[in-house]
């Protein structure tokens, strides 16, 4: 009733707003399923498992690798400027970006060792051989989207 007529401008007869809906026609409530359209098929659900090859999956997993790397070290690690702005939208995923947060993690996983699980490596590793085999991979997700879900999945999977 927000749309168009107040409340106190309604008659005064009107019944009160939990029988309104009573009061009017079929086909001008919501959703009363005459002459309303109904949803056509929607798209199955997102392929998440984490072994998927295209570019953006991995991009969001190294992402991803990279903010858990950064936060177990305190904000110390050498990567932790640039996946800053890579969070904040002041770098894009472009092949020179990513293989350039690619050599700072390697440096992370290089001075320190003992403070980062073999779980981070294994990752890393994984990731790494992904994005240097070029996959033939097509997909109909949008890039960001896909970069989004790899990214919460693979912290996700290194905070156990």
């Amino acid at each position: 009733m927000d749309n168009g007529v107040k409340w106190r401008a309604m008659l005064a007869d009107f019944p009160p707003w939990d029988q309104g809906l009573r009061v009017l026609p079929p086909l001008a409530r919501p959703c009363a399923g005459q002459g309303v359209p109904r949803p056509t098929a929607r798209p199955g659900p997102m392929e998440v498992s984490l072994d998927q090859r295209d570019a953006p999956w991995l991009e969001g997993r190294l992402w991803g690798l990279a903010e858990e790397i950064s936060e177990t070290l305190d904000e110390t690690a050498h990567c932790t400027r640039y996946v800053n702005a890579l969070t904040r939208g002041k770098k894009r995923f472009t092949p020179q970006n990513i293989d350039e947060l690619r050599r700072l993690i390697e440096e992370d996983l290089r001075l320190h060792r003992a403070e980062l699980s073999g779980g981070y490596r294994a990752a890393y590793d994984e990731i790494s051989r992904g994005l240097d085999l070029p996959s033939k991979v097509v997909t109909t997700a949008s890039a960001s989207v896909r970069r989004s879900v790899a990214h919460r999945i693979q912290r996700d999977l290194l905070r156990g």
